[in-house]
């Protein structure tokens, strides 16, 4: 399902909010004549909080995930008169994407992305805030999605907001907000697909990675093995081939697996190496302790670095699996649930050396180059659009998905500060078609 609005900028130069003003390092970097940006900083924060307040789960059969939150993103847009359009990709499921012209004359087209989605907060009594309260406390705001990442998708909001402000500069800013990173990544598909997407001449992805520079990141495949065995009475196994005897087979040979795969793949000196890892076993029935069943499920979560032969290394799990249930009586059927690419960038393509460069303008050294250890949106942009992506965000690497979570207040404003310095130095310094 795919609706459209479209919403055209008024032109409004107005800025949101009457928080403290941030004049940035003073640095003039690749920049050219332009003024520092100068970040809100207060409103910045406050945006987060607001983001964060709003409880977007990302669950089952869940609609109108990201709608309240793709709502305020939208007035915001509106506030600042952005040309924007809301494109819902499934029920109560938008993409809102604004494009940002600098006035400056032709240039190369930079976007930022990010995602409004989170996971669940589980059980809230494990928790030692309200999840969804946004409280500031310790200089740390605490809240679901405020480190997975809503304070990124504020940040690059408030960074793009404050080189316009600066003046005119060449090129423009395409800014994505994009739905269901924590499912299937429909947002990312989604857009990928569109025009625009084939302008965009690099991607900075906003997801916490405690300041490092992620050129790249694992791939991602989820298998599902499907146990075909043969139903008897508890108190006669012979009779049975049982699906769980074969699962606990496959899992031991899982092991195997892994070890063949960082064998055949190596290390990569920012991703690691592939891990195969099972995450779902189910068969029989609580109420039946005494039926062995005739039908099981191993899941598996397979994360894979660059260079990985993604269909050499299916083809390998399976016939470990086949043969483990097979030493049963036990048939099994694989099932490619998802399969993401790894993916990297060289660390000297002008979207990365912009990125180092703002970093470098706003903390006065270099950052460290790392990977993401997972997916994200822009493991899709870059699968199918061809897209240059580098990952960047506020947040601590291995926050995402827990308890307490949380992100450093001071840091919101840091890379708000980088995203502008950053924007400014691809803008004035690269050139169209990079990639």
């Amino acid at each position: 399902m795919h609706t459209s609005s479209r919403h055209t900028g008024s032109g409004d130069t107005s800025s949101r909010g009457t928080g403290s003003r941030d004049t940035g390092s003073g640095h003039s970097g690749s920049a050219g004549p332009l003024t520092d940006p100068a970040v809100d900083s207060a409103a910045v924060v406050a945006f987060t909080q607001d983001l964060v307040r709003l409880r977007t789960v990302n669950a089952a059969g869940a609609t109108e995930v990201e709608r309240p939150a793709a709502e305020l993103v939208a007035r915001l847009f509106t506030e600042f008169g952005w040309a924007y359009d809301v494109v819902e990709v499934a029920p109560g499921r938008p993409n809102t994407v604004a494009v940002i012209e600098g006035g400056g004359g032709d240039g190369p087209t930079l976007m930022f992305e990010g995602h409004i989605d989170v996971v669940t907060e589980g059980d809230p009594g494990d928790w030692s805030v309200d999840p969804y309260g946004a409280e500031i406390r310790d200089g740390k705001l605490w809240g679901r999605g405020s480190a997975d990442m809503k304070s990124g998708v504020a940040a690059m909001i408030y960074g793009v907001r404050a080189l316009q402000l600066a003046g005119p500069f060449p090129g423009r800013v395409v800014l994505g907000v994009l739905c269901d990173e924590e499912g299937l990544m429909l947002g990312a598909k989604a857009f990928a697909a569109t025009p625009l997407a084939r302008e965009v001449d690099g991607v900075i992805v906003c997801e916490p990675e405690g300041y490092e520079v992620c050129t790249s990141a694992r791939g991602g495949i989820r298998l599902r093995l499907d146990l075909d065995g043969v139903m008897a009475h508890g108190a006669m196994p012979q009779e049975a081939k049982s699906p769980i005897v074969a699962g606990a087979r496959i899992v031991e040979a899982l092991g195997r697996a892994q070890d063949w795969a960082q064998e055949r793949y190596g290390t990569h000196p920012h991703a690691g190496s592939v891990t195969v890892t099972p995450t779902v076993l189910l068969g029989g029935d609580p109420d039946q302790l005494n039926v062995i069943p005739a039908h099981g499920l191993v899941g598996i979560d397979v994360r894979t670095i660059p260079g990985t032969d993604h269909a050499e290394l299916i083809e390998r799990v399976r016939q470990f699996a086949v043969d483990a249930a097979g030493s049963v009586g036990v048939g099994v059927g694989l099932t490619v649930v998802d399969d993401r690419p790894a993916i990297e960038l060289p660390e000297d393509h002008p979207v990365v050396a912009a990125l180092v460069d703002g970093h470098r303008q706003v903390h006065g050294d270099p950052p460290p180059f790392g990977a993401v250890p997972g997916t994200t949106d822009g493991t899709i942009l870059t699968r199918d659009a061809g897209l240059p992506t580098v990952v960047y965000g506020p947040g601590g690497k291995w926050i995402a998905h827990q308890k307490d979570e949380f992100v450093e207040v001071r840091e919101i404003v840091e890379y708000t500060r980088v995203y502008a310095a950053a924007a400014r130095s691809f803008l004035n310094g690269a050139t169209g078609g990079a990639r």
